[in-house]
């Protein structure tokens, strides 16, 4: 069937539905988690490298996570790059991964830590790695278009053999609009890396439709989740101002669907026993 005559039902209704583990980030992640992933109909995961969350340093976690995945039909669709080293997401004083900080010490040291998360690729199965480039105030610069090219071909590199893609994510930074995230690609002759692009984020900075037209085929995923256009906070589809018929409208003119990466808070404290129903209620917004 030719993309264009799909209607939004049918695009969302062929999207792999994943569900991320950002939705669990202040618990340790345990088998019972992935459950409720797949009672709530997801099809893969997204899961979210912070040590307090999913501790991809330890052999016995990330073996509990693996064989799981090897017992279970639930795809481990991409990793999510850490953001922060340590157990608390930075709050206790530790700097954030950055591979565009001005200072050669902390842009090895991001990319180190980025590794070290994907090493647990050797045992779990993951397709693509989720990647930011820096925080959300790096301005755009030609040093931000050399790091990003070095970071996103070192890291390549290393993902490679262990058959893992790069996507790299649309932060709300200058650094990272859609395009000049495709002006780093293209001038780092980048063409495995895709976008995962962020509606959440895109919709506050250059617009969710806007972004899609701009990025095309680059998309590889999309993360899902709502705000009210002032600042990021990762809602359930239809809680904020998001238009999500527009954006499946123009979704649709990709011509392989991306996949559908549902990211939500973990700080809106839904009740445990409601987050299957709400998750089936999230994809069929969609």
């Amino acid at each position: 069937m030719h993309r264009n005559q799909f209607g939004a039902k049918e695009f969302f209704s062929i999207m792999l539905r994943v569900l991320s583990t950002h939705l669990f980030l202040n618990q340790r992640l345990h088998p019972g988690l992935l459950e409720v992933a797949c009672r709530g109909g997801a099809q893969g995961v997204e899961v979210f490298a912070a040590r307090q969350h999913f501790d991809y340093t330890s052999r016995e976690h990330v073996g509990e996570i693996s064989t799981w995945f090897g017992e279970n039909s639930l795809e481990p669709f991409s990793l999510h790059a850490p953001m922060f080293p340590d157990r608390e997401m930075g709050r206790a004083g530790a700097p954030a991964v950055n591979v565009l900080h001005p200072e050669k010490s902390r842009r090895i040291d991001a990319m180190d830590e980025i590794k070290r998360a994907l090493e647990s690729a050797e045992r779990i199965p993951f397709k693509n790695l989720v990647v930011h480039l820096g925080e959300n105030d790096d301005q755009w610069s030609p040093r931000s278009i050399e790091y990003g090219m070095t970071a996103l071909e070192h890291l390549g590199a290393f993902a490679r053999p262990l058959g893992v893609k790069l996507l790299v994510e649309n932060l709300l930074s200058d650094a990272t609009t859609p395009e000049h995230l495709l002006t780093i690609l293209d001038m780092g002759h980048l063409q495995n890396v895709s976008v995962c692009l962020d509606i959440g984020h895109a919709h506050i900075s250059s617009g969710a439709t806007e972004a899609i037209a701009t990025l095309g085929n680059r998309i590889g995923s999309v993360h899902i989740h709502d705000n009210h256009g002032t600042k990021d906070e990762h809602l359930w589809p239809g809680d904020g101002t998001i238009d999500w018929l527009a954006v499946a409208k123009a979704l649709g003119e990709i011509a392989t669907p991306p996949a559908a990466v549902l990211e939500i808070s973990h700080t809106l404290n839904d009740p445990p026993t409601t987050l299957p129903d709400k998750i089936k209620k999230a994809f069929d917004v969609l």
